[in-house]
């Protein structure tokens, strides 16, 4: 066997999502997954970490430290549940917590302690994936389209796949073997954020409570002004633009606003965006997979399916053998394979970097 470990912790700061995967042969076979959830401690904290605040650095490592114990926890509910050790695994690889993302300032930030989690688990960790596509004049994001194209590409025929974490991103794979791909804008962040602060929840379940709300045309509209949602690709985005000032600014005309009004609009928002992304990129694709906690919220999928029309169908990963909450996961484990084989892990053409660049960095056990 070939096992790799992938351990995720997106933009919606809900917690760790792990997967033990065998790439042997060629081969993509999930042996274990596993969810870590965060503490509301440690949420809180990574979500104060997303913006300048006093005494960044110290928290930071802080943060870091028990985000690396998050990770060990998660490393061995995956390994218990396959009945493997650390020995028989090649590499962990791991995301870490992005709490800054400015490619075009030169860096992007995941606050993470590979070496702390490589000294907890024994086994190679590999982290930093996104700096060295920064480096070489890439966004660093996103990286997913590489493992999309790996493990669903080459069927002959248009496909698009709709990652929607925090950030919503699509990977359109083209009938000839092309690959484009780029983050669309707000995910469930807005939404996340909306619930949190009037009904103290951390996310919309099946889009529930937005499906009992009015959308507001003219407030949908001042969102949809955004200049992100305009630029050419590559482009990619975070909770550095999509944060509760930018949204606080654009609803100041609507204090009078039903809070569940809101709500329908923020999720017609990723809808419309994640729609117009795919109606400009991939015009011929007949089918759309759905990954991500967004998978789940069945009113964001009616709404999304709405946008489309009828001639697009809009399923989950499931369709294609993934459960839609492991594909992300599943990046990072074949990113580490990649290094690992000293492969390239980034698409260029999907990034805007110069050309293909091993990724990640290595920090032995």
């Amino acid at each position: 066997m070939s096992l790799f470990i992938g351990l995720m912790s997106g933009t919606s700061l809900d917690g760790v999502d792990g997967v033990l995967v065998d790439f042997w042969a060629g081969a993509t076979r999930t042996m274990s997954a596993a969810y870590v959830p965060f503490s509301a401690e440690l949420r809180a904290e990574l979500m104060a970490l997303q913006a300048a605040s006093d005494n960044e650095l110290e928290r930071e490592a802080l943060a870091a430290n028990q985000l690396a114990e998050r990770y060990a926890e998660c490393v061995k509910k995956l390994l218990d549940a396959a009945d493997m050790k650390a020995a028989d695994v090649r590499a962990v690889g791991v995301h870490g917590q992005t709490i800054r993302h400015r490619p075009e300032l030169g860096f992007t930030r995941q606050t993470n302690n590979p070496a702390l989690l490589a000294e907890l688990c024994g086994i190679d960790v590999i982290a930093d994936f996104r700096s060295r596509d920064i480096a070489a004049g890439g966004q660093g994001a996103p990286l997913v389209p590489a493992f999309h194209h790996a493990l669903f590409g080459g069927k002959g025929k248009t496909q698009v796949l709709a990652n929607i974490g925090g950030i919503g991103n699509i990977t359109v794979l083209n009938a000839d073997g092309s690959v484009t791909g780029f983050d669309t804008g707000p995910g469930n962040v807005l939404m996340d954020l909306w619930i949190a602060r009037h009904q103290g929840k951390e996310y919309d379940e099946d889009g529930a409570w937005a499906a009992g709300g009015k959308e507001i045309p003219s407030l949908l509209k001042e969102l949809l002004s955004e200049p992100y949602f305009a630029l050419p690709a590559p482009k990619s985005t975070g909770r550095d633009l999509f944060h509760a000032d930018w949204l606080d600014a654009r609803l100041k005309n609507y204090a009078d606003a039903a809070p569940e009004d809101v709500m329908a609009t923020l999720t017609r928002l990723t809808a419309i965006s994640l729609a117009d992304a795919i109606k400009a990129s991939a015009s011929g694709a007949e089918a759309v997979y759905l990954c991500g906690g967004g998978a789940y919220n069945g009113t964001l999928k009616r709404m999304l399916s709405a946008e489309l029309g009828d001639t697009v169908q809009v399923k989950t990963t499931d369709a294609l053998g993934v459960p839609p909450n492991r594909v992300e996961a599943m990046a990072f484990a074949w990113l580490a394979h990649r290094f690992d084989e000293r492969q390239p892990g980034n698409l260029p053409a999907v990034t805007g970097a110069r050309g293909d660049r091993i990724l990640g960095a290595l920090y032995p056990r």
